[in-house]
């Protein structure tokens, strides 16, 4: 709607602007008991007996420890690091692949008509998605505390618990593509009396293939710095020894462990770029 300014020039109203006033009065309602009983007082920085605090502490970071055998040792971490993490989503992929293409519902032959096995076919689905909700519903840190009680320190507790955590994440989101991308081809192959993995690998794979690599590469990225956060309960690898060396009161090895670490992040990122636009 078209309204006229005192100095005569047209503007017009948005006929939304209540609506969106009204809903960010709302969010910022129920915005703020959260902040609350979060405590999120970030002012607080800018005490003055904070910023001496802080000011004491970073002063123990600087100089990095640069010792030729140090760095031999944090080498060896950063190894095992992204060896935890490859392997870690590799195990995932294997357990997200058949959880996923049992969830999606474009893959099922019930969505054609109801068959002999139609009741056997939707509890196995449902048992699928109960195991996906378990494996990504608990978060990596905490399968790492408990595999760690079994499996002792080292690489192997880490590298189990991403799997199980990223094998749940995979799946959802691989069921997730596969139901938005265009199942047309999929159901025409259920039709004509085709098997599952036929429909998935000749009617949706084709179609879906690039974003499920983008995503799969993406995982491993973040599978990187879980793999570093699992390393604080005993999963070995940078975390385990940034762990070490805070215990130990030593600044300088925990600089060059952040750098390292930044450098292997700052690493991940550009190879996961570099294959997604090879994927594209």
């Amino acid at each position: 709607m078209k309204h006229h300014s005192s100095s005569g020039r047209p503007y017009i109203s948005d006929p939304a602007a209540s609506s969106r006033l009204t809903l960010l009065a709302v969010s910022l309602v129920i915005l703020w008991p959260m902040l609350e009983l979060a405590q999120f007082q970030p002012w607080l920085l800018l005490n003055t007996e904070n910023i001496e605090v802080l000011g004491n502490f970073l002063v123990q970071f600087i100089p990095p420890n640069t010792e030729a055998d140090f760095l031999r040792i944090v080498l060896v971490a950063t190894i095992e690091t992204l060896a935890m993490a490859t392997a870690g989503i590799a195990l995932a992929i294997l357990i997200a692949v058949p959880l996923g293409l049992t969830i999606s519902h474009s893959l099922s032959i019930s969505r054609i008509g109801p068959g002999s096995n139609y009741l056997l076919s939707k509890f196995i689905r449902y048992i699928a998605r109960f195991l996906m909700l378990f494996l990504r519903g608990i978060p990596e840190i905490v399968w790492a505390l408990l595999l760690v009680r079994i499996f002792g320190l080292g690489p192997t507790a880490g590298v189990l618990a991403i799997a199980i955590t990223y094998g749940g994440m995979l799946s959802k989101v691989y069921s997730e593509i596969l139901e938005s991308g265009n199942t047309l081809p999929a159901r025409a192959l259920l039709v004509a009396g085709s098997g599952r993995l036929a429909a998935f690998l000749y009617g949706l794979l084709p179609s879906t293939a690039q974003e499920l690599a983008s995503y799969t590469v993406y995982r491993w990225e973040c599978a990187v710095r879980a793999s570093v956060v699992a390393g604080f309960v005993g999963a070995g690898g940078l975390g385990q020894l940034m762990d070490q060396s805070m215990k130990m009161l030593n600044g300088g090895e925990v600089s060059t462990i952040l750098v390292v670490f930044f450098i292997l992040v700052l690493l991940a990122d550009n190879i996961s770029l570099l294959i997604r636009k090879q994927l594209e």
